[in-house]
Formats: structure tokens, sequence, C-alpha cells
């Protein structure tokens, strides 16, 4: 599977908005709560913005007027999209977990919808609360990277925004995946096992979350369809692997 195949899933996902509109309306309000609060948070790092980089870097107070700007309007940028790849993460992590019962509904309708054996209990409100905490913490240390290649002169302020939709989606991608494979058992070193084989799939459709959270409100809108679509990845990851496990030869 490639990244056009997590791409597509997504889009799946999306469509289910046509097919099944009260379903997915389920999952707004908690993403527009979680919105709203980050959104706060985000306004007010903009706001002290010019203070904190000065704070940060008292060094350049002696430089020229064009060298010391340049400086720090460069670090702000750079602190600024850290914040917004911490805030998508952190907005994927903190959902899920305040609205596990509402996805955990879609996810489940959805998988009744695709047929075949359907899990008989998710991964449980503390998991998630775990899972949700491991994300953050996984997206402090991503937003860390993003920081340190922005520094870069030049080619800094183009390769951290890339990278940083990259990371982040992988991350946003894993966690939404985690609920239906979790579902089935298959705990985080069990999964990422299974997805290393399906790197490029995980890696599109998470890319694919992350530019429609980056849209203002699109994370509201698009965290149902995240989630639905997240199930079907899922279950063609599992379909796959089982008919590449029929098909190997045996080893003995």
């Amino acid at each position: 599977m490639g990244a056009g195949d997590g791409v597509a899933c997504f889009l799946r996902g999306v469509a289910e908005w046509r097919a099944h509109p009260r379903r997915m309306l389920g999952g707004i309000l908690p993403a527009l709560l979680v919105l709203l609060v980050l959104a706060a948070a985000f306004v007010v790092l903009l706001v002290r913005i010019d203070d904190l980089v000065g704070w940060a870097t008292p060094f350049a107070d002696g430089w020229v007027d064009t060298a010391r700007q340049a400086l720090r309007v460069a670090l702000g940028l750079v602190v600024v999209l850290g914040a917004g790849v911490l805030a998508v993460v952190s907005f994927t992590a903190i959902t899920l977990t305040v609205g596990d019962p509402v996805y955990e509904r879609i996810w489940r309708a959805t998988e009744t919808d695709l047929g075949g054996p359907v899990p008989d209990a998710g991964p449980g409100w503390w998991r998630s609360v775990a899972d949700g905490l491991v994300l953050v913490l996984l997206g402090l240390a991503t937003t860390v990277v993003v920081f340190v290649v922005g520094l870069v002169p030049l080619v800094g302020t183009v390769a951290g925004p890339v990278i940083g939709v990259l990371l982040a989606g992988r991350l946003v991608a894993r966690e939404l995946l985690s609920r239906p494979l979790g579902a089935r058992g298959l705990d985080r070193r069990e999964q990422g096992a299974l997805l290393a084989d399906h790197r490029g799939a995980t890696l599109g459709f998470g890319a694919a979350v992350q530019l429609c959270f980056l849209v203002p409100f699109g994370a509201v809108l698009m965290m149902p369809a995240a989630v639905a679509g997240a199930t079907m990845l899922a279950r063609e990851v599992l379909d796959r692997s089982a008919a590449g496990a029929v098909q190997r030869p045996d080893s003995v």
C-alpha cells in the first residue's frame, strides 16, 4: 500500500458526511470544544510572541537593527510553526480522549458497514488517556525537531513546515489507527510492527488529515471523517497483512 491508498481512505472517510450525516455530526462538538481552547492559547502566544522571542535572544540586543530583527522574525516564525504542530497533534489526542464514546460509535458503525467481524469492545477510556499522553509527548519532540530545522539558514523556513506536516501527520495517523487496531487487542508494539509494512499508506493518510486540519475549522469538520477513514485504512491493512501471511510459504 502506498501513500495514494492512505489518501483514498481519508477521502472515503470524508464521503461518510454525505452517506451518514447524522452519525458524523456527533463528532463535531468534542472537536469544537477542544479547538476553542487551543485557539485561545494560540492567540495568547501570538500576542506575546515578540516578548517571548526578545526574552530568548538577549544576546542580540547589541546587534545592528537589521540583523537583530531578521533573527527575531525568523525565530518567531519557527516558534509559531512549532506551536502549530504541537497544537494539531494535541488537538487529535485531546479530542479523541474527550469524545471517546462518540468516536467509538463512529468507528464501530464504520466497521459494521465494512462487513466482517466487529470488535466487541474498544480500547477503553483510560487506554485512550494513556495513548493521548504519549502522543502529546511525541508532539513535543516533533516540535523540537521542527524548531531546530527551522533555524537552518535559507532552507529552514521551507524544510521546517514540510517536515512538520510529515512528522505530525504520521503521529496523527498512528493515533487515529490505534483505536480500531487496539480494539483487536494489538498493543503499541504490535501496531508499529503491523504498520511498518504500510508506511506509505500511513504517511499519506496522516499528511492528508494534517493538511485539512490546517484549514480554519477544518479540524472540526474533518475529525469524524478522519476517524471513519482510519477505520477503513486499519481494515485494509489487516486484510492485506492476513492475505500476505496466507500467500507466504512456510519457512519450516
